[in-house]
C-alpha cells in the first residue's frame, strides 16, 4: 500500500472551504453570490480538496456540500462564460471538470453530497457521482444544460441511467425540470431526506458510521461499485471534447447569452445545418 502523509499542508482557498471533522472532510463549495456556481478556478481548488482527503489517513469519509441555505451547486458558472467565453482562467490553463468527476469516483473513500438547496446542471452531475446524497427537504434537482446551450454526455447521463433508469434520466435531461427533495428519494437520486437544520448532522452521522468500518474493505468495495461503469470514462473524455467544441459555437453561446440577458434563448436561428 502506498505511503500517506497524515497531516497534509491546506492552501488557501477562494472558492471552496476544506476542514477536517474528526474523521471525516468537509469541502464546501463557496460561491453563494453564484449560487455556488462553479468557475475554472472553483474546479481546480476542488480537486486539490480531494486529493487532500485522499492523503489524510485520519479521513475515512468526504462531505461535499454548498454553502448558505439556497444552492448546493448550479453548475458551471454561465454568467463567466457569457462574459468571456470560458470558464475563467486557471493554473493548468485547462477547465477540469472531467478529471474531478473522475477523482469523486476514485478516491478510495466514500463520497457524501449534502445537498443544501438547488442542484442542477453540473451541480446535479457532482451529487450523482457521489456515493451517497443526504438532501434537504427544500433542495431540488434537475438538469439545465440543453436550456443554456451546455450537455454532459458522460457520466452525466450515462450513470444517471444507471442510477434512476432509462426512461427518467431521458426525461431529466429532455425537459430540464426540477424535482423536490421527496421525488429524489422516490427515483434513487437521494438515499435520505432531511429537515434543512438537520442536514450537516444527518450527513456527519452517515460518515461516523462509515468510519467505523474498515477503509480496505471500503475501498474495495467502492471500486467494485465503480467497475460496473468503469468504461463510461471514455464516454466522458468524448463528451468533453465535443463540449469543447460545441460551448464557443453560435448555438452553444446563444445558451450563455440568453441566460445572462434573462431572456429565452433562440436556438433554432443558430443550429448549423450539415
Amino acid at each position: 500500500m502506498t505511503a500517506q502523509a497524515s497531516t497534509p499542508r491546506v492552501p488557501d482557498f477562494d472558492d471552496i472551504t476544506y476542514e477536517v471533522d474528526q474523521a471525516t472532510a468537509v469541502i464546501t463549495i463557496n460561491r453563494p453570490e453564484r449560487h455556488n456556481a462553479f468557475r475554472g478556478q472553483t474546479v481546480e481548488e476542488l480537486i486539490k480538496a480531494f486529493r487532500l482527503a485522499w492523503a489524510d489517513r485520519t479521513v475515512q469519509a468526504v462531505i461535499l456540500t454548498g454553502a448558505g441555505e439556497k444552492a448546493f451547486c448550479t453548475g458551471g458558472d454561465v454568467k463567466q462564460r457569457a462574459e468571456t467565453g470560458d470558464y475563467g482562467p486557471t493554473e493548468s490553463g485547462m477547465f477540469e471538470i472531467g478529471n474531478l468527476h473522475k477523482l469523486i469516483r476514485d478516491i478510495p473513500k466514500p463520497v457524501i453530497a449534502a445537498v443544501n438547496g438547488i442542484a442542477v446542471g453540473g451541480g446535479h452531475v457532482l451529487h450523482v457521482l457521489c456515493d451517497l446524497t443526504i438532501a434537504s427537504s427544500t433542495a431540488r434537482f434537475g438538469q439545465a444544460g440543453p436550456r443554456v446551450g451546455s450537455f454532459d454526455a458522460g457520466f452525466g447521463s450515462a450513470y444517471l441511467a444507471r442510477v434512476v433508469g432509462e426512461k427518467r434520466a431521458r426525461e431529466i435531461w429532455y425537459l430540464c425540470r426540477q424535482y423536490d427533495a421527496a421525488t429524489a428519494e422516490r427515483w434513487g437520486l437521494a438515499n435520505a431526506v432531511v429537515e434543512p437544520g438537520q442536514l450537516m448532522a444527518e450527513a456527519k452521522a452517515w460518515a461516523a458510521e462509515i468510519a467505523e468500518k474498515s477503509p480496505t474493505a471500503l475501498r474495495f468495495l467502492k471500486q467494485s461499485f465503480n467497475a460496473d461503469t468503469d468504461h463510461q470514462a471514455g464516454l466522458s473524455n468524448l463528451a468533453m471534447s465535443a463540449l469543447d467544441l460545441f460551448a464557443v459555437s453560435d448555438e452553444g453561446m446563444e445558451g450563455a447569452h440568453a441566460f445572462a440577458e434573462k431572456r429565452k434563448p433562440d436556438f433554432a436561428s443558430h443550429v448549423q445545418t450539415h
